[in-house]
């Protein structure tokens, strides 16, 4: 009888390729034909009232209830003509995905189809069904959606979905949105000031984010056989194949038909719903893709991922294949990541991080990406814990993935410069000298212009007019990371303005005053800059005697959230208070904890159910051959050899896994959660989870292949 493996392989012999067609020609015909725009409300509502939603999404005012009700009326009637049935709030709560609760247009009492301002603006969800970090009990449920109209409201299948928060009763965030656009505030606030040293004319700044989103694509029915992969996202057992990723022909090379299909498919649906998909293409390892949009408002960026992502997963079903978002799907290979292209736009247009022909705006340029250096220098910590995960644990420090030390690099052009004004800042400047031209600032544009270095293994890396921070993991929703990188640069920011007025103040020139904090601040933070490799066991050293740190686990890593320099920058910027951020802390280390609970409990009943099982009957088949060629005075030696080594393998699962099983139990009865973690951490994970697999990996390679249950990484790669 044919085992769940060999069933799934046989499925994808059948498997098919279908085409798939866009709705037009140019995508231009169809971008954005899901989302209510601006120019779809501007076209259904009446002047008066499309001018108060305009300042509602542009200028932060109130929105008024006869506003929200002539509004729902008419994305009511442009959703029905879409052949929608149903409404609902989409948020994004602390589980890690999207939640909505559809309810029908349809009013039967009034036999016609209604959507109230009332049911736009607010709902009223059961806040204690989703995580919330003891914030509220089962008993007092309440909690709220609220409309974000800043993000446009879309149709995704016959579901009109409208944007928005998610707070408890007592107003506590309850989801990822809240405290993103408080640190879009904060940032917005912040830098505004420190631009108007060197612009007047700007009275706002946003924030910019481009997200790379890497991810795997498998065959739905090989996903289906390994159950490590259906319950957990990560393959805990499998030997390395013999050919992985080794020969360099995936990254960029001609992508499957299969996989084509699919993306194409999914773009267009993306496309559809606003969302701007700009490349595609085959990532470095067998099976790994990426998908990266265009810029966005930072938001919008994050609201258009989580959608994607959600899209990714549905549109794969129509294609009979899965994709993996995990960080770490496949041991040996490289991980997945998000990278967050981020950058920091004025009013007026310009992009502080691009370097101009203009030598005041390269000082300018030059105050931002300093005070955003010395930022990564003050809090690696906080930036650290905001991409903390047992997924991302995995994949931090393996294969072409930034290590969990954050470090920045700019090139070793820029540094030059930052050395430079370090060294040269104190020159003398005489009545009409060119204090620019002094300093070197006005070498800027053609330094920065015609170097273009990268480094794959900084996680967090200037890349010509923005910063990537490469250390998000691909399964993460981006609103966290960008909270706290937002949030510790207005810190800075306001530092940094304050420290400059304080200088102007003595009567100091302003130039000079700016010089002179900047200089500072170079010196202060140039240890956290790192031009080399980051994977080396060098650098990990090196950053030790700088005194940066190197938290490999979440358990420890989100410690730096509820320090109190944290909680204080987080209450004072108002983003978070340390009531929001001892809960979230809570959730984030109760989600680590169940997350290496759910592998270890995976690792013991496949090890124990199916690989034993099939090993001791490949075993006993051995023991027989040996048998029968000793009964015939024949040498069985290589036969007794291999018995023993499947015999110790053998030994050694039920061994350690009865053991892990045991001290389980009484890390379960750890009351305190960091303990807790931390004891599953060290005590489970780092204990039994490599011993257990380098025992099965290697039994991989001695029983029969015919015999074997778990689907092979060579199959679950390269067949599609």
């Amino acid at each position: 009888m044919l085992n769940q493996r060999q069933r799934a392989l046989n499925i994808v012999q059948t498997r098919t390729t279908e085409r798939v067609f866009a709705p037009a020609d140019k995508i231009s015909d169809f971008f954005a034909d899901d989302v209510f725009t601006l120019e779809k409300m501007r076209s259904t509502l009446t002047p008066e009232t499309f001018k108060k939603v305009e300042a509602v999404i542009k200028k932060g005012k109130k929105i008024d209830l006869e506003t929200a009700s002539e509004v729902a009326s008419a994305v009511k009637t442009w959703a029905l003509s879409k052949g929608t049935t149903h409404y609902t709030h989409w948020f994004q709560p602390l589980t890690g995905s999207t939640a909505e609760k559809h309810d029908s247009f349809f009013d039967a009492q009034k036999g016609i189809e209604v959507l109230k301002g009332s049911a736009l603006i607010q709902q009223e969800p059961d806040a204690s069904s989703f995580p919330n970090g003891g914030i509220r009990s089962t008993f007092e449920a309440r909690g709220y959606t609220a409309w974000d109209p800043t993000s446009p409201i879309f149709i995704w299948g016959r579901t009109l979905c409208i944007p928005t928060i998610f707070v408890s009763y007592t107003g506590e965030a309850l989801d990822h949105k809240v405290p993103l656009l408080k640190a879009v505030e904060a940032v917005d606030r912040a830098a505004t000031k420190v631009c108007q040293l060197f612009d007047r004319n700007v009275t706002n700044v946003s924030v910019s984010l481009g997200v790379e989103q890497e991810y795997f694509v498998i065959d739905k029915a090989l996903f289906n056989a390994r159950p490590d992969l259906v319950m957990s996202g990560r393959t805990i057992f499998g030997h390395h194949p013999a050919r992985g990723q080794q020969l360099d022909d995936h990254y960029f090379g001609a992508i499957p038909s299969r996989v084509y299909n699919f993306m194409k498919d999914f773009e267009i649906e993306s496309l559809k719903l606003g969302i701007p998909v700009m490349t595609r293409h085959n990532e470095v390892a067998p099976a790994q893709f990426e998908v990266a949009p265009l810029y966005e408002d930072i938001n919008i960026a994050t609201d258009h991922n989580s959608l994607m992502m959600d899209v990714m997963d549905r549109v794969a079903e129509r294609h009979d294949l899965k994709v993996i978002f995990h960080e770490k799907p496949f041991a040996g290979l490289n991980g997945s990541g998000k990278h967050n292209n981020w950058s920091l736009i004025t009013g007026t247009g310009v992009n502080v991080f691009q370097p101009s022909s203009s030598a005041r705006e390269n000082l300018q340029f030059l105050t931002f990406l300093v005070t955003t250096i010395k930022a990564i220098h003050e809090h690696p910590g906080m930036l650290r814990a905001s991409i903390a995960s047992a997924g991302n644990d995995h994949r931090l420090g393996a294969n072409e993935a930034p290590p969990a030390i954050m470090s920045v690099f700019i090139g070793s052009e820029l540094t030059s410069v930052l050395q430079e004004l370090e060294n040269n800042g104190n020159v003398k400047v005489d009545k009409g000298d060119n204090m620019y031209m002094k300093l070197g600032i006005d070498k800027i544009p053609q330094i920065i212009l015609d170097n273009t270095d990268r480094n794959r293994t900084s996680p967090f890396a200037f890349t010509g007019n923005k910063f990537e921070f490469r250390a998000v993991g691909s399964d993460q929703n981006v609103a966290e990371p960008m909270t706290v990188l937002n949030l510790i640069v207005a810190n800075q920011l306001k530092e940094f303005y304050n420290e400059v007025s304080k200088l102007i103040g003595k009567g100091e020139d302003k130039k000079i005053a700016i010089v002179n904090i900047l200089r500072k601040y170079i010196k202060e933070s140039k240890s956290v800059l790192f031009e080399g490799d980051g994977y080396s066991e060098e650098w990990a050293e090196e950053a030790k005697k700088r005194g940066l740190p190197n938290v490999k686990d979440t358990a420890r890593a989100l410690d730096a959230y509820v320090a109190e320099d944290s909680i204080k920058m987080f209450e004072e910027f108002k983003v978070m208070n340390a009531v929001e951020l001892e809960a979230r802390n809570e959730i984030q280390l109760e989600n680590y904890i169940l997350k290496l609970q759910i592998e270890a409990r995976l690792m013991g009943e496949i090890a124990m159910n199916m690989i034993l099982p099939a090993a001791v009957d490949y075993q006993s088949r051995l023991m027989d051959n040996a048998s029968k060629l000793a009964s015939l005075g024949l040498d069985n030696s290589h036969i007794m050899a291999v018995i023993t080594k499947v015999n110790g393998y053998i030994q050694t699962i039920q061994t350690k896994v009865n053991a892990m099983n045991d001290e389980r139990g009484e890390v379960n009865h750890i009351e305190e959660s960091r303990d807790r973690a931390i004891a599953y951490c060290d005590r489970i994970k780092g204990k039994y989870f490599d011993e257990i697999r380098n025992a099965v990996d290697k039994l991989e390679l001695l029983v029969d292949d015919e015999d074997w249950p778990l689907l092979k990484y060579r199959e679950m790669l390269f067949l599609r």
